[in-house]
């Protein structure tokens, strides 16, 4: 299995294209398998020594570690791809994670701001000074264009039309779609832009990172998460809110204000509808707060 598990990982970068953060995904699902049997057995089993009957113990073992349903569904998910490889590889004659059922999806609804609190926290950054105005441009950009993290570092100078006010972005399998940017998003943009310290040995052309850090290079998922951490407790915001907080928020706010259910799943690039679903349930669950709230017979 440890000497199987590089060679899936190089055919997902090389062959299927993988983002770094799916196969970071996979090799720990993958490892953390491995791990289970080695103390299990006392040894590394092989490809084709393991059963469906092991992987169910392993499927066990997770959910006596409490592990969240969307995270075994998941490791089960990484185990079927990789006897899928395996099999064409004649590692292994079977697929033994073929049998294994998902738990029953948990349904959460994600945690939104109000739109009072996402304008508390987008006007925190200050703007008289470079990383003031850097913040400002970051949540700007994320509630306008309602992106992932990943999405908003990814950004290069050439994906900005300005004019047409979108932008070109890079989702999950690197799958490009175009998002409109608000005014406020171009404004905060266009004064952040100059402002940029670049590293002088980076290329000045349209692929140069549009978020940069101190040192001029790339900003990366971690930074913005911390940067958000700060702006929070200025705002003072329930501790919940995160990056995603805002797409979240982008989300239902468009479907509240009367958006459609499939304009808003292009906009967030979902590839399935019922992944976009979960909004509506938000925006219900919103109406029914403000009529107990408002109705004089609510209760």
């Amino acid at each position: 299995m440890r000497s199987a598990i590089p060679q899936f990982l190089q055919y997902l970068a090389h062959e299927r294209n993988a983002s770094d953060l799916t196969i970071k995904a996979y090799r720990e699902d993958l490892f953390g398998l491995v791990e289970f049997l080695e103390d299990q057995r006392g040894s590394t089993p092989k490809p084709q020594d393991l059963s469906p009957q092991d992987l169910r113990g392993y499927q066990a073992a997770l959910q006596e570690a409490d592990y969240a349903r969307n995270t075994i569904s998941r490791k089960l998910a990484s185990l079927r791809s990789f006897y899928r490889f395996a099999q064409r590889q004649e590692l292994a004659t079977t697929n033994p994670a073929s049998p294994l059922r998902n738990p029953r999806r948990q349904r959460k609804l994600p945690h939104v701001l109000s739109g009072a609190e996402v304008n508390r926290i987008l006007k925190t950054p200050p703007l008289n000074d470079p990383n003031g105005l850097r913040d400002r441009a970051i949540l700007e950009t994320l509630y306008s264009a309602g992106l992932r993290v990943s999405e908003l570092v990814g950004l290069n100078d050439g994906d900005l039309d300005f004019d047409q006010q979108v932008i070109r972005v890079r989702g999950k399998g690197r799958k490009e779609r175009m998002s409109p940017l608000g005014s406020f998003a171009v404004r905060a943009l266009r004064r952040y832009m100059p402002t940029r310290n670049r590293d002088p040995l980076e290329p000045q052309s349209p692929s140069a990172a549009t978020f940069l850090n101190r040192f001029g290079r790339r900003l990366t998922t971690r930074s913005v998460g911390r940067m958000l951490e700060k702006h929070i407790q200025v705002a003072g915001l329930d501790t919940r809110t995160s990056p995603h907080t805002l797409r979240h928020s982008f989300a239902t706010h468009l479907l509240d204000a009367g958006a459609d259910i499939r304009s808003v799943q292009e906009l967030l690039g979902h590839k399935s509808l019922a992944t976009t679903q979960i909004y509506t349930h938000v925006s219900a669950a919103n109406l029914l707060a403000i009529y107990e709230k408002a109705h004089p017979r609510a209760r």
